[in-house]
């Protein structure tokens, strides 16, 4: 029962913290898409938040084998070079259908993950070299991350377009 409780609890939050994300994204008028947010651009800090959900989805921190999911297969020139796990600041663009796409995505694959761990997977290591903690808080930090950026966006879509981004409790179906 507890386990069960914990990958409903998981999978409602990243479905949340993912919808808000999309909400942004697709409340983004095209003017503001390139346009500054921080140090990156709109599209930049949407595809980052998306990719590194996809990424820490994982069971581990194999560059090659995220490169060989469907989706990044299907969609090659849109990934290019791989320029997140660069140690620099991004300088692609990427087009607004591709990345509501790609977080379309990202939503299915958090739900199979989930679905997927088992008490001792979630108890055991994160997988991934850069972060010390056990899986189910590899989750919680990816959740947290997405929330991050999707705070950002919907603050700069506030304060330059008026727009507002709703709260999304545990889970969005319209997103």
């Amino acid at each position: 029962m507890m386990l069960d409780t914990l990958k409903e609890l998981l999978t409602h939050q990243y479905e949340a913290s993912l919808a808000a994300v999309h909400l942004a994204m697709a409340r983004c008028p095209e003017s503001s898409w390139n346009q500054r947010v921080a140090t990156w651009t709109f599209c930049q800090a949407a595809f980052h938040a998306v990719f590194f959900a996809d990424f820490y989805l994982q069971p581990g921190d194999d560059i090659e084998v995220m490169k060989l999911q469907p989706f990044h297969v299907e969609h090659p020139k849109a990934f290019r070079d791989y320029e997140e796990f660069e140690d620099r600041p991004p300088v692609l663009l990427y087009e607004k259908p591709f990345v509501l796409g790609y977080l379309q995505y990202v939503r299915g694959k958090a739900r199979e993950t989930i679905a997927r761990e088992s008490a001792d997977a979630l108890a055991g290591p994160s997988g991934f070299q850069r972060r010390k903690c056990s899986r189910a808080e590899l989750h919680v930090y990816n959740i947290r991350h997405i929330q991050h950026h999707a705070a950002q966006l919907s603050l700069r879509l506030r304060l330059d377009a008026a727009i507002d981004i709703p709260w999304v409790s545990h889970a969005w179906k319209d997103a």
